[in-house]
């Protein structure tokens, strides 16, 4: 299963969120035991009282140049795992994704 898919809404993302990890930024796609692959996030942030997740939403807001009310968490809310879901257009977003992992 691959880490992204465009959907009618936007973008949906599969991620495996690092708190505490020294800076904030994407780390490319991980493929877990299980076949599916994560794009792999790290934030500053502690993983309480939801900053970890305020923090990842401000960065796929800020790598996405979308505003931060157009980056929901849709799953996994205390979960290292997250399903994200950035409202726009999904191909747009998806190829723009696509170019910022090219770069890393």
């Amino acid at each position: 299963m691959a880490a992204w898919s465009a959907t009618p809404d936007g973008l949906a993302l599969s991620i495996r969120l690092t708190p505490r990890g020294g800076r904030d930024g994407l780390d490319g796609v991980e493929t877990l035991a299980d076949g599916r692959q994560v794009l792999k996030a790290r934030v500053r942030a502690a993983p309480s009282e939801g900053e970890a997740n305020a923090a990842l939403i401000a960065l796929l807001a800020k790598e996405f140049s979308v505003p931060r009310s157009h980056v929901s968490l849709t799953a996994g809310a205390s979960a290292r795992l997250k399903r994200i879901l950035i409202q726009g257009e999904g191909e747009v977003l998806a190829a723009r994704l696509q170019k910022r992992l090219c770069e890393i």
